[in-house]
C-alpha cells in the first residue's frame, strides 16, 4: 500500500511544483518590487525636503529677516513672519511639501502652516541644528508625523553663527498614499504575471500528466504481456512433457496407457457421434468432439452443421476451438457451429444464447488482452479473440461480431480453405 501511496504523491507534488513554483516566485518578485518601491520613494521624498530645506537656507532674503528678528525681539519677529510666510507658502504649494517652519535663534517659530503656531517654540528638539548640524529623519509634531529635513540658517554665506533652522517636511500619511498609488499600479502587472505564469504551469502540468498516463499504460502493458509471455512458457513447457510421454507410450504400443494418460489430463466425454461422423476429417472431428466434452463440462451444448469437401486445416480448427470455448466460457447453454464451403473459401458462423456483448465494447473485443471474463490466475486474458482476428486475416479473410437468433453473440468469418489461397468465394 504504502509503495502505491509514493508514487501518486511523487506525481501530485510533480504535477503542483510548476504552480507553486509560479506562485512563490511572483510573490518574491513583488514583495522585493514593492520593498524597493518604497525605499525609492522615501530616499526620494528625504531628498527632495533636504533640498528645498537647503535651498530656502541660503536665500539672503531669509539671513536678512531672521536679522531683523534676532535685533528686535518682538517687533523684529512680526516683521520676519510678514516678509517669510508668503515666501513659505509658495515653496509649500510649488514643491509640494506639508510645510515650511523657519525658526530664530531661540528656537521661535516665524514661519507655520497655521498661524497660531506663529511665535511659539517649535515642538521637537532642535538644539543639534542651532549648533550647526543637518536632520534628516521623521518626527511627530503638531501637524503629525512627518518625515522632515532641518538645516541651519547661517548669518553669512562663510560659515559664520546660525542665526536660525529651517525645517521642511511632508506627512508621512501623504507618503502612504502615494506609495499605495504606485502599488496600484504595479498590482495588475503582478497579477498579469501570476494569471500568465498560471496557465503556463497549467499547461505544463497537463502535458505532464499525460506522459504519466501513457508511461503508466505502458507499464501496465508491459506487465500483463509479461506474465503473459511467462504463463504460455510455462503452458508451451508443459505440453510439450505431455507430448513426449504420449510419444513414447504410442512408440512402445502401450496404445491404452496413452489414452488413460490423456483422459487424465484432459477427460473427454463421448456424446454420440463416432468413426461415422465427418468422415475424411480427423482434426476437424476431433476438435468438436473436444469442444463436446469442454462445453459440457461448462453446461452448455454445442450443435455443428457442417458442409465442406476438403480437409480443414489446424488454422480453421483454430479459429472454430476458440470461437466456440469463448461463447462456453461466456455462460451460453446452447452454440452453435455452422462451416460452408464455397470454393476455395471457408465461411463460418458460430453463435451462442448467453449474454452478448455489450455494444460499448464492441470495438475492443478483438483487441489483445481484452476480456469480459474475470481473470483470477493473474496471468492475463484477452488473447482468444485476438488471435481469431490474426488467424483469419493472415488466411485473407476477416470477422465480424453481430447477434445471434437466441439473444446471444454471433461470430462470422471468412477465409481461405488454405494458406495463401485464392478469394473467390464461388458466387
Amino acid at each position: 500500500m504504502a509503495t502505491r501511496v509514493r508514487p501518486v504523491a511523487m506525481r501530485l507534488a510533480i504535477l503542483l511544483l510548476p504552480s507553486l513554483i509560479v506562485l512563490a516566485s511572483v510573490g518574491v518578485t513583488t514583495a522585493i518590487a514593492v520593498s524597493v518601491q518604497e525605499r525609492s520613494l522615501r530616499t526620494a521624498t528625504g531628498e527632495r525636503v533636504r533640498e528645498v530645506a537647503i535651498t530656502l537656507a541660503e536665500l539672503s532674503q531669509v539671513r536678512e529677516a531672521l536679522r531683523i528678528a534676532a535685533a528686535d525681539a518682538e517687533g523684529g519677529r512680526e516683521r520676519a513672519t510678514a516678509e517669510l510666510q508668503p515666501l513659505a507658502d509658495v515653496v509649500e504649494h510649488a514643491s509640494g511639501v506639508d510645510y515650511v517652519v523657519i525658526t530664530d535663534a531661540s528656537g521661535i517659530r516665524i514661519t507655520h502652516p497655521t498661524p497660531a503656531e506663529r511665535g511659539k517654540p517649535v515642538s521637537t528638539d532642535s538644539s543639534r541644528v542651532l549648533a550647526g548640524e543637518e536632520f534628516l529623519g521623521t518626527e511627530t509634531g503638531t501637524l503629525g508625523t512627518t518625515l522632515r529635513a532641518k538645516v541651519p540658517v547661517r548669518e553669512g554665506g562663510d560659515g559664520s553663527r546660525v542665526i536660525g533652522t529651517l525645517s521642511v517636511g511632508i506627512l508621512e500619511s501623504h507618503i502612504s498614499a502615494e506609495h499605495d498609488e504606485s502599488l496600484g499600479q504595479l498590482l495588475p502587472w503582478a497579477l498579469g504575471a501570476l494569471v500568465l505564469g498560471t496557465l503556463a504551469s497549467s499547461l505544463l502540468a497537463a502535458g505532464l500528466e499525460r506522459r504519466f498516463r501513457r508511461l503508466a499504460d505502458a507499464a501496465r502493458e508491459h506487465e500483463r504481456v509479461r506474465r503473459t509471455a511467462a504463463a504460455l512458457r510455462e503452458q508451451t513447457h508443459e505440453f510439450h512433457t505431455r507430448l513426449h510421454v504420449i510419444h513414447g507410450l504410442v512408440s512402445h504400443g502401450d496404445v491404452q496407457e496413452a489414452l488413460d494418460y490423456i483422459d487424465d489430463a484432459a477427460p473427454v466425454l463421448t456424446e454420440g457421434g463416432g468413426d461415422g461422423v465427418l468422415p475424411g476429417q480427423p482434426l476437424l472431428r476431433a476438435t468438436v468432439e473436444a469442444l463436446r466434452a469442454e462445453l459440457g463440462a461448462l453446461g452448455a451444448r454445442i450443435e455443428t452443421r457442417i458442409e465442406v469437401s476438403d480437409e480443414i486445416d489446424r488454422d480453421a480448427v483454430l479459429v472454430i476451438a476458440n470461437l466456440c470455448r469463448n461463447a462456453g466460457e461466456a455462460g451460453a447453454s446452447r452454440v452453435r457451429c455452422s462451416l460452408v464451403q464455397r470454393s476455395r473459401r471457408l465461411f463460418g458462423v458460430v453463435e451462442d444464447d448467453g449474454p452478448g456483448v455489450d455494444p460499448r465494447a464492441a470495438e475492443r473485443i478483438f483487441t489483445r488482452g481484452y476480456s469480459s471474463k474475470p481473470d483470477p490466475s493473474g496471468v492475463g486474458r484477452g488473447l482468444g479473440l485476438d488471435l481469431v482476428r490474426r488467424t483469419v486475416a493472415s488466411r485473407g479473410g476477416s470477422v465480424e461480431l453481430g447477434r445471434s437468433e437466441w439473444g446471444g453473440a454471433r461470430f462470422s468469418f471468412e477465409m481461405d480453405m488454405i494458406e495463401g489461397g485464392g478469394h473467390d468465394d464461388g458466387r
